[in-house]
């Protein structure tokens, strides 16, 4: 009975997570409205620092040895999750729906998989290839609202090939990390790369505002709330709820609970937002959910490890 109770915990965790990340496209979609992107990840993961920093110095303490060893390898997951693709998301939703950009994002697994072949030698197996083919065409539908003209024509929307180069960047991220799972300790892992990647966000920041002009930041108690999302919920709650939920389901389990997150972002952008869910986003978000799950049949251990590895969105 005990063990019923704590799955049904596991269940509501990763559904929990998957909410919070859902609702982080939408967010984001309206956040870029007060601020500027770079500056945008920016605060995201300031506030996110100073949350975690009472929480972690005894921990950071005893794991120093191991992290200081690895600081170049931190530094390059800095790079990919921290500071590349949540700043590459938010940039590209200035130009897209958040609903489009929930559904490219879900291809990440996929890129994963393909990635793992080159970095760590896994072998694609035919049902993976199968699945990547089958939610490659989703994503091309999509991105060509269904139209075969505008896909020969090229007139697809910029922010959609934004998020694919952020999804790119998410699965290094996530491979990088499943190759030193054993190594890292995740949550001082976790902590430093999120100081790295403020380091690499100010500079960038600064650039931004200077030669590129971007728009000064809007401060109102909406745009406030804003920020406590992403830095708070998104940034740490979620993190926290996806990796107890793994613990406790399994990370082969926990998959397929990551095909909620375009559903919840669907959900929050038609009840928030002006955005409209049309025909060829739902075709296309079902080919690309059909592809993922599909590939996902017998879960590589790749896809075990990163899934337990993940540490936001």
């Amino acid at each position: 009975m005990q063990d019923e109770g704590n799955k049904t915990n596991g269940f509501l965790l990763l559904i929990l997570a998957n909410m919070i990340w859902g609702g982080n496209f939408v967010i984001g979609r309206i956040g870029v409205d007060y601020f500027p992107p770079v500056l945008f990840s920016l605060m995201r993961w300031i506030i996110a620092f100073l949350l975690l920093t009472p929480f972690m110095t005894k921990q950071l303490k005893n794991d120093w040895k191991i992290i200081r060893k690895h600081m170049k390898i931190l530094l390059l997951l800095a790079v990919t999750g921290i500071a590349g693709y949540n700043t590459v998301i938010y940039v590209a939703l200035q130009y897209t729906t958040s609903i489009n950009a929930s559904v490219v994002n879900s291809t990440t697994p996929l890129f994963i998989a393909i990635l793992a072949v080159f970095i760590l030698r896994e072998k694609l197996l035919a049902h993976q290839a199968a699945g990547i083919i089958l939610s490659v065409f989703g994503i091309i539908f999509v991105i060509s609202k269904g139209s075969f003209e505008v896909f020969l024509s090229w007139k697809i929307n910029a922010g959609d090939l934004y998020v694919l180069a952020a999804v790119f960047m998410w699965a290094l991220y996530s491979v990088i990390g499943k190759k030193y799972a054993d190594v890292l300790p995740l949550l001082s892992a976790f902590y430093i790369s999120v100081f790295l990647g403020i380091l690499l966000l100010v500079p960038l920041s600064l650039v931004e505002y200077l030669w590129l002009q971007a728009a000064k930041p809007v401060f109102t108690l909406h745009s406030i709330g804003i920020l406590l999302y992403v830095g708070f919920l998104a940034s740490i709650m979620a993190f926290l709820s996806w990796n107890i939920g793994v613990h406790i389901i399994g990370a082969a389990k926990a998959g397929v609970f990551l095909n909620l997150l375009p559903v919840f972002a669907i959900i929050f952008a038609l009840c928030f937002t002006h955005e409209k869910l049309y025909l060829y986003q739902i075709i296309g978000g079902g080919i690309v959910i059909l592809g993922v799950v599909l590939s996902s049949r017998r879960t590589l251990r790749l896809r075990t490890h990163s899934q337990e590895d993940t540490f936001s969105a």
